[in-house]
């Protein structure tokens, strides 16, 4: 049976009315290509508030938030008319405190409904809100990330959903001139007000007036990078770029009108643009409801994910890889969760990793089992400083690891670079600068006006650049072998961990100035557990244990078999014990590896995987 005649055979995916591919593609004489849409991007309105104001007005009863609290863990739920009135008088309080400097409103707790009410309520103040990574005040030990931030963007107010759990890091920062918000407790020995208190500042006419002076250039929030080259740098998100791009990913797949109210189960930090901006601003301005998700998917938190999924039956559904993983082995032991979970779901969403390919196979199986139909995996590509996302996967492709086209309002610059291309953006949705750093600034772009985002990419077919555009890593971590080999770090790495599921969580790709490539693997430790069988293991006796080694070994060895060259080919492996340090600049905030302070920090490891004569924990593969 051939190809076209096998996917006839395949059940239909459910209904998607996606946005035509309509690309013009110019290839200039130099090798670039420049990719953009034809279709004009559709109007949207001047700031995020808006919106907010727009369904208080058409919808008020409807519910725009929903978080589970108390001792019961029950449904607490927002309306958007009650949601307006609280942002209101928020606004008001936020203003009797002084509007005239601007200065931000920063948040250094989780996901809440305070937080989400509280970024509304600064928009509408013209304060930016500057969502901090809960790790920089709860992980760290040092809180020099934290300090270095509120030294960079001055904060005139701080909130934390609770003043103890957050003590040491108040205790740790300078808070003069500061007004510090606490939710639920106030932190002994500093001066806070209450959130219900300000919540209930009488309103006048000063916050429509603030609203008023809202222009598309006025900064909404200040989203920091993941410091992964260096401190955090604070990102300027204007109102303009927030809007546009939140137009963008709903003009490529429009709800279906007559269908369910667009019901969102998300779990991704708003401090970071995928959960702040791609997964919050759509629901907002498609006036649908956001359950937020305490859940995680890591052992120990994924069930909270599960008892939410029984209960609310998303329409989009967005996760990591990991979490699919979780999902999927729990959907195939109960069909009522199926059931719950795939009833109004039009999309599943992954990002931040490849989708393994078994993973994709079993997440469809599951769906057809169910609907009788399959559900498209979308995904889509950007980051902190394009609002985030510029490209997606709007068509119906059973094809994982694309980025898809550009989005309309958006141009993709593709520059030879090797054997792949450079990717570079330009757009509304691309932020004017990084807050207060001018110098970095002005190293972002390029001649022609395009931000370099330092990642690469190549086309399915060269022939037919409608098939979309493969990411193939960042430019910066690849490396050459001794042999002259071009090594492509990011490719590689996702590939690898896909073939050692399910041990591997994350991994180091070493080999710069080296004969071959060699790999630092972090194990997944609830996975090693269950094969060990041994639901207490440490990480010293899943890592030695036979049956996690063979796992592994049989995984690289399936991936060495299907590559050809010693560009992809992994030699040697270990698996270690140390998580990564968010304080020794390893590990973002948003979960993301940083490999060359990896690799600086764990040299004694690297050393030990180049050993001429390796010990027993280094793994050679054929």
């Amino acid at each position: 049976m051939d190809g076209d005649a096998a996917m006839l055979t395949k059940p239909a995916f459910r209904k998607v009315d996606w946005l035509a591919r309509d690309i013009v593609i110019d290839r200039r004489a130099d090798g670039t290509v420049v990719l953009k849409s034809r279709i004009p991007l559709q109007a949207y309105e001047t700031h995020i508030p808006a919106y907010l104001a727009k369904w208080a007005a058409q919808a008020p009863e409807r519910i725009w938030l929903a978080q589970r609290g108390g001792p019961d863990r029950q449904w607490r739920k927002v309306s958007y008319g009650e949601a307006k009135r609280t942002v209101d008088a928020l606004t008001q309080g936020l203003l009797n405190l002084g509007v005239a400097d601007g200065r931000p409103v920063a948040i250094l707790s989780g996901n809440s409904i305070e937080h989400a009410l509280m970024t509304q309520a600064a928009m509408q103040a013209r304060r930016p809100a500057a969502p901090v990574s809960p790790a920089y005040s709860l992980m760290s030990q040092d809180h020099l990330k934290l300090k270095y931030l509120f030294n960079l963007i001055k904060p005139a107010v701080v909130m934390v959903q609770d003043g103890p759990t957050f003590e040491k890091a108040l205790k740790a920062i300078d808070l003069t001139g500061i007004t510090v918000v606490h939710v639920q407790r106030s932190c002994e020995g500093i001066r806070s007000v209450a959130f219900a208190e300000l919540a209930a500042t009488p309103v006048t006419a000063d916050v429509d007036a603030s609203i008023a002076k809202i222009t598309p250039d006025t900064v909404g929030k200040l989203l920091f990078t993941s410091g992964s080259t260096g401190m955090p740098k604070a990102v300027i998100n204007t109102q303009q770029m927030m809007c546009a791009n939140a137009a963008m990913m709903m003009q490529v797949r429009p709800r279906e009108t007559a269908g369910p109210i667009p019901t969102v189960l998300d779990w991704m930090p708003w401090n970071h643009t995928m959960g702040g901006n791609a997964a919050f601003n759509p629901v907002l301005v498609d006036g649908g409801t956001l359950y937020i998700d305490d859940g995680r998917p890591m052992p120990g938190q994924l069930e909270e994910t599960i008892r939410n999924l029984r209960e609310v039956s998303p329409t989009y559904y967005a996760n990591v890889p990991a979490g699919y993983a979780a999902l999927a082995a729990a959907m195939e032991k109960d069909e009522a969760l199926c059931r719950s979970f795939f009833k109004n779901l039009s999309i599943m969403a992954y990002g931040g990793a490849r989708l393994p390919d078994d993973l994709y196979d079993r997440m469809q199986a599951l769906a057809v089992k169910t609907t009788g139909e399959r559900i498209v995996f979308y995904t889509g590509w950007g980051s902190t400083e394009t609002a985030p996302t510029s490209t997606g996967t709007y068509w119906d492709t059973e094809r994982v690891g694309l980025i898809g086209l550009p989005f309309p309002g958006v141009e993709l610059k593709m520059v030879p670079c090797g054997s792949k291309y450079e990717l570079r953006l330009r757009g509304v949705n691309v932020t004017p600068g990084y807050f207060g750093q001018p110098d970095l600034t002005a190293k972002m772009f390029d001649e022609e006006g395009f931000y370099c985002i330092g990642d690469a990419g190549v086309f399915v077919d060269p022939a037919d650049p409608l098939q979309g555009i493969i990411f193939a890593g960042r430019v910066v971590e690849d490396f050459k072998l001794t042999t002259g080999t071009f090594v492509h770090v990011g490719s590689l790495r996702t590939d690898a961990i896909s073939a050692a599921t399910p041990v591997v969580h994350d991994a180091l790709v070493a080999g710069q100035d080296r004969e071959f490539i060699g790999l630092l693997c972090w194990p997944n430790l609830h996975a090693c557990r269950q094969l060990v069988g041994n639901a207490d293991a440490s990480y010293e006796e899943v890592i030695r244990h036979p049956d996690v080694i063979a796992c592994l070994e049989k995984g690289l060895q399936t991936h060495n078999a299907s590559t050809t060259g010693s560009s992809m080919r992994i030699a040697r492996a270990m698996l270690m014990v140390e998580p990564p340090s968010i304080d020794g600049n390893e590990l973002t905030d948003k979960g993301y590896i940083n490999q060359r302070a990896g690799l600086e920090r764990r040299a004694a490891l690297v050393e030990k995987l180049y050993a001429e004569q390796p010990c027993g924990e280094v793994i050679i593969l054929n």
